[in-house]
């Protein structure tokens, strides 16, 4: 051994044991993600091996080399699957774990987005949306563990695309954690380079709420879902503000992490939800949660079960397992009334598992995944174009499609199907249907600092989530708008909805001063005694912490929606802040290089000092991105942004636009353009 690793062996404290784990069985039942496809050269592929082996001491590596090396050659990554600790993993009560209570806080939300019955794919770290990991691989996920057990309160850890870079000195109101993942130079920002970065260990897909730490299962995106449908309903239908979906037809796919919220959703909405699952696995997860009401690979038998309930009015969820082609295509063919049809496939992923085609099984597309990749993504292209074609003909007739944020429509325009273009020529001037956020979530939520506010009761005791429902509903007046009487209605009954998967969590869309109104409460309860610690933070998909042309800026229409300004802002503004995890990511929902995208976690400990956090912190992690939604010209964040200039206007300003009148720029514009 030369002296330099003799002096690093004497330096290096926090490392993986020298110890090699007993190679793991991988349970029965349990769904593993496919082969990402070997796509790397020689010297890459070096590189990899090596990237990999620098996790571990030295003498283990001559026996890991060649088991890593037929991990990458058979499944494209190297997991390190030996490094998996036995048993289960899932989110224990916070006093089960080492450390400061931030630390430990934070060591419960990885577990809960590794446990058997939140992840997709639990072997290979990946929490939800097809590629979403918490981290690349076991052995960052034990350092990280024991990084956070020695950790102090005045000290940072630094993640970089689940690397724990290392442990350094900062002060008590600094976060604990901040965390990257996926940000990639602009030159180089695409899936093809991000695959072999991925590949080599360098590079992680965080997803929104898996590299962030922060998801809390399937309930995560239910009340987001339920507020689009409903509103949906009310926008393109006519219905009511105080009613709901009776006799109304949803049509979609996809039961995994993230699409698996929609028959719960419809239900919920009170209306008829029909929804495509490939994967057996995905369905049965979903019966077993008690989410999905009936199941049948028979169209005719779900075509009689949607006039049944229709002519009832009566809500219910269905199951279709097969391929959504062919149920739009037999919806079509035999003139089944739907109303509201959108596509939830993990269509950021389309070449990689995320959408299979029509024609072939679920297993058969793992297989040519594998062996034929050119192949797949031939029958995938071919798919995509008959699926546009079977909802263009559902729309014609009257039923409203809207893009769900999965980049389908770019999907299927890259496909090469141009007429999905609202200029058949290409995506500069967006796609001949809206997506959710251009028509309902943007306007009617994001403009108006409405999101996806949530927060995990860290003892795990289900007495400590209901004080947090029944404080959080004292905090809402339902008279005050539709939005606010929704969310009512939503928290009050939650937990007769059977919404928990995994850790006892919650999520209530609210606004800036909603948020700060619950967590202020929350925290009060804490310093009580009435409930244990809790955490706080939201998903990505929100008012200000995400930059996203296809999905959460959709509704910027002042040219400047492919900036990536705002969500930095956002990161780097609750850093400054204080909050306990900052985490910025490459992606989301939409793919790599389409999203750029911010989350936080903030420990509610009962001090005064979280007090402070909470009215500084909250209020710019929701305004933030107001202020540049006003700025945008959007009516309703205008007003948030007024109302909010009034309210505070000893503590600070957000710029207005001045507005020209109606018509004004336009006639000049023309009249020097003609001539």
């Amino acid at each position: 051994m030369s002296t330099m690793e003799t002096n690093m062996q004497n330096i290096v404290h926090v490392q993986l044991p020298a110890e090699l784990p007993p190679k793991k069985e991988f349970l029965p039942g349990i769904r593993r993600a496919p082969s990402r496809g070997f796509n790397l050269t020689k010297h890459e592929a070096i590189i990899a091996l090596k990237n990999a082996l620098r996790y571990v001491p030295n003498e283990l590596h001559e026996q890991l080399a060649p088991e890593f090396m037929e991990e990458l050659k058979t499944m494209g990554r190297i997991y390190g699957y030996r490094f998996r600790p036995e048993g289960r993993i899932y989110g224990k009560p916070v006093d089960a774990y080492k450390g400061i209570l931030e630390a430990r806080a934070l060591q419960v939300n990885i577990d809960n987005n590794l446990d058997f019955d939140v992840a997709l794919y639990p072997y290979e770290l990946v929490t939800y949306g097809e590629t979403g990991q918490v981290c690349q691989n076991w052995m960052q996920y034990l350092l990280i563990k024991k990084y956070l057990e020695i950790m102090r309160e005045d000290q940072t850890l630094v993640i970089s695309s689940g690397h724990p870079l290392g442990l350094f000195p900062s002060h008590r109101n600094a976060p604990r954690v901040i965390s990257t993942n996926g940000l990639i130079v602009g030159q180089w920002d695409n899936p093809e380079t991000f695959k072999k970065l991925a590949a080599m260990g360098v590079s992680n897909y965080g997803q929104m709420t898996a590299g962030g730490w922060f998801y809390i299962g399937p309930q995560g995106i239910v009340h987001g879902t339920y507020i689009t449908i409903l509103n949906a309903g009310r926008q393109y239908l006519g219905i009511p503000e105080d009613g709901d979906l009776k006799g109304v037809v949803f049509v979609s796919s996809g039961l995994g992490g993230m699409s698996g919220a929609q028959p719960k959703a419809v239900e919920i909405a009170g209306g008829i939800g029909v929804i495509a699952e490939v994967d057996y696995s995905r369905i049965q997860t979903r019966i077993d949660q008690g989410w999905v009401s009936k199941i049948s690979d028979n169209l005719e038998q779900i075509a009689l079960w949607i006039d049944e309930y229709r002519r009832k009015k009566e809500s219910v969820s269905i199951a279709y397992h097969g391929n959504i082609v062919d149920l739009l295509e037999y919806i079509d063919q035999h003139d089944v009334e739907v109303q509201l049809l959108s596509d939830q496939t993990s269509c950021h992923a389309v070449y990689e598992g995320g959408y299979t085609p029509a024609g072939i099984s679920f297993e058969e597309g793992r297989k040519l995944i594998k062996d034929n990749p050119q192949r797949f993504k031939e029958l995938v292209d071919a798919s995509l174009k008959r699926h546009f074609k079977a909802l263009k003909r559902l729309t014609d007739k009257g039923g409203h499609f809207w893009d769900y944020g999965n980049s389908f429509m770019a999907s299927v325009f890259e496909a090469g199907e141009k007429e999905i273009a609202k200029n058949k020529r290409d995506t500069s001037e967006g796609f001949i249907w809206p997506s959710y956020v251009e028509d309902i979530m943007g306007p009617i939520c994001f403009d108006q600092g409405f999101g996806p506010f949530r927060w995990v009761c860290l003892s795990g005791k289900d007495e400590d989530l209901r004080k947090t429902d029944r404080a959080a509903m004292a905090c809402i007046d339902p008279t005050l708008s539709s939005l606010h009487r929704d969310n009512y209605h939503w928290i009050a009954t939650a937990e007769q909805n059977k919404l928990v998967v995994g850790t006892k969590a919650r999520i209530l869309y609210s606004d800036e001063e909603g948020r700060m109104k619950i967590a202020l409460k929350f925290n009060e309860m804490v310093r009580k005694g009435e409930i244990g610690p809790v955490i706080i933070g939201r998903d990505h998909h929100d008012v200000s912490g995400t930059d996203s042309p296809f999905r959460e800026t959709a509704n910027i229409y002042d040219g400047s929606r492919v900036t990536a300004d705002m969500s930095v802002h956002c990161f780097a503004g609750n850093v400054a802040r204080g909050m306990t995890l900052v985490v910025l990511s490459n992606g989301g929902g939409v793919g790599i290089g389409r999203a750029s995208n911010g989350g936080f976690g903030l420990v509610l400990d009962g001090s005064e000092r979280v007090d402070q956090i909470i009215r500084s912190a909250l209020s710019w992690d929701v305004m933030g991105g107001v202020a540049r939604r006003s700025w945008a010209r959007n009516v309703n964040a205008m007003k948030t942004a007024k109302r909010w200039n009034e309210v505070n206007k000893d503590k600070g300003y957000i710029t207005m636009p001045f507005l020209p009148p109606e018509g004004f720029v336009e006639e000049i514009v023309e009249k020097e353009l003609d001539q």
